[in-house]
Order: C-alpha cells, then structure tokens, then sequence
C-alpha cells in the first residue's frame, strides 16, 4: 500500500492520501480524543501523542501534530497507523449505535530477525539517550546495601544470588521510565532523563502500579521458596563465613543439590513473569487499556511466539549475566539497552 503525503500551508499540518476511498461522503473532522470515539482510525491516531488533531476527507486524512514534534520522526508512526488499519479492514468510522470500544490488540508472528532488529534500535536509543547514571544510581545503593549488611552478619548471605536474580523479576516495572522515552522518541517528542518520570502522569498509572504490585508479590514469594530451599538442604543455621558458604554451595552434594533445585524454580518464577510482562507495561504506556487486557495481550503474544519469546528470554538472560560480571557496572548500560529493546519488541508483536 503506497500512502502519499502532501505539505499544507500549516506546517504542523500534513495530508495523507492512502489511495483509496476514506470517507464515502462528506467529511469529518475529530479535534480531541473524546471526539474521535466514533472512528477507529482517529483513535488509533490519538494514541501518537503527538497528534492533537485528525481530519477525515474523501481520499484524504489530515494529521495536525503538536507543535514541539518533529514530522520527521512523527511521520513514519502515523503512516504505520494508517496503513495496519486499511488492511486490517476496520471501517473508518462507526455507524450510528455501534461499539465506538477498539478491539483487543492485534498480536502479530515474530522471529529472530525481529530479535536483532529490535536489539539495534534498542542500542540506538540509548545512544541518543544514555540513562546508564539513573542506573547506577538505582544499582550501587543495592549493592552496598547488601555489602553492608554482610560486613555485620552472614544471615543474608544465602539470599545475595536470589536477590541478584530475582532483580529480572520485578524489571519490566522498573524499566517503565525507558519504555517513555523510546515511546516519546518514537513520536518526535522531546526527550530528556526528567521525562523518565513521564509514566506517572500516564492514562493507564492505576493498571501499571496494579502489575507492579503483581510482580513485587512475584519477587517476594521468589524470595520465600529460596529461603526455603536452603533452609531444606542446609538447615536454617546461617553461615559461618562467606569461604564457608562458597565451600559448602560448590563443592558438596548438598551444595549442588540447591543449585539444581533453586536455578529449576527461579527458572519457573522468570518464565511466569515473561509471559505476563513481555510487552504489558509498553501496551499500558501506548494505549489506555486495563491491567487485565495487558496481561491476556502478553500472553497471547508468548503463545504465539514460543520460540522467539524463549529466545528472548535467553537474550535478556545472557545480557545480564554479562553485565553483572564486571561488579555490576555493565548493568548501567545493559538494562537501559533492554529497556529501549523491550519497547520496540512490543511495537513489533502488538498491532497499531
């Protein structure tokens, strides 16, 4: 489909023209949102932030974008809109009566290809908005939180991994502030490490702190069964030093026994977070949508995509590992990279 654009006198005006019938008579023109209720096309519009006004003609719609957007940058967006819903074969505007509601997302097929790609305009984002300082200033805290803690007693000692790991459990939340500025870059918006803090003004804050919690109770009941393994295997004594621990965890039956066992249900817990958050709080950022609808999107999208998503998974996985390495330095720069990655994942898997 070949949608020709047309420059008007307005420059934050431009018409697009996408080669066929728009409106079977007259024309409509849709200042807001609230207005726009009646055509699945404006709505879907509106969801660009940066488009504050559509105009409906015979063979034509008029995108008016906000003042501080770039087209350059805007355009390819609201072209993508345009197009998917002239193929998906909605109408343009609703009869008199009919559910003005949008349907639930579209999720589409992916594959490897689709992983690399996304992973390369994941680098380029943070390439043009580094935020590993906010990352470091979230990570090292933790980190000499726990060395504190160790230099006054080894209780803790058994839950460092599965309070390292678990971090992945509750990090599609915390990356929520990336998803906003891959999003507002996306629409030609500008963007600036204040903007981070953009997803508490969001339309959708309720459904997005509402899975948050979900994943925060995820983490704490991961928490829970670690204690438990160690305490089933090792007993609920703490350990007398750290060489102590190390001996016991690498070189015993025992030992091995709670890596088997503790790695099979970490494995668990990460594969249950997945499927509900692989592109939920992208899809409550982008579209005023219910928790519920997030999480059944998400997992519709796993389902579809076992193999992709599994490779994904082991991306995010082995990208962390690495990062973690160089005492967790390389997470200032890997997390934001899945952040942005994990955005425009979601763009590529759920339908405009």
């Amino acid at each position: 489909m070949l949608i020709r654009t047309e420059t008007m006198p307005d420059p934050a005006r431009l018409k697009f023209y996408p080669g066929c019938a728009v409106m079977e008579s007259g024309t409509a023109d849709f200042p807001d949102v609230d207005a726009a209720k009646r055509s699945p096309l404006a709505t879907r519009l509106f969801q660009i932030e940066s488009v504050k006004g559509v105009s409906l003609g015979s063979d034509f719609i008029t995108v008016t974008k906000a003042d501080d957007a770039d087209w350059q940058l805007l355009k390819p967006a609201v072209l993508d809109v345009i197009m998917e819903h002239f193929t998906s074969g909605q109408p343009v505007v609703l009869e008199t009566g009919r559910d003005p509601s949008p349907a639930r997302p579209v999720v589409r097929t992916i594959g490897p290809a689709d992983l690399r790609d996304v992973l390369a305009r994941g680098l380029a984002d943070y390439k043009a908005m580094p935020s590993h300082v906010v990352f470091l200033c979230v990570i090292y805290p933790v980190v000499m939180l726990i060395l504190f803690k160790l230099t006054f007693g080894y209780e803790l000692l058994p839950l460092i991994f599965p309070l390292l790991a678990g971090f992945t459990l509750i990090g599609p939340l915390v990356a929520t502030g990336i998803y906003e500025l891959s999003r507002r870059r996306e629409q030609g918006l500008d963007v600036s490490p204040r903007h981070v803090f953009g997803v508490l003004r969001s339309p959708s804050i309720r459904a997005i702190a509402t899975l948050g919690v979900v994943l925060m109770a995820i983490f704490v009941a991961w928490l829970g069964a670690a204690q438990a393994i160690y305490e089933l295997v090792f007993g609920g004594a703490a350990p007398a030093s750290i060489a102590e621990f190390a001996r016991q965890v690498l070189t015993t039956p025992s030992g091995w026994t709670l890596i088997i066992v503790g790695c099979g249900v970490g494995f668990l817990f990460a594969v249950v977070v997945l499927t509900i958050s692989v592109v939920s709080f992208p899809l409550l950022l982008d579209r005023d949508v219910g928790a519920v609808t997030a999480v059944r999107t998400s997992v519709r999208a796993v389902l579809q995509n076992p193999k992709t998503m599994a490779m994904w998974g082991l991306i995010v996985a082995g990208a962390l590992l690495v990062g973690a390495l160089p005492f967790f330095v390389g997470l200032a720069v890997v997390l934001p990279v899945l952040g942005h990655s994990t955005w425009h994942l979601y763009r590529k898997v759920v339908a405009r």
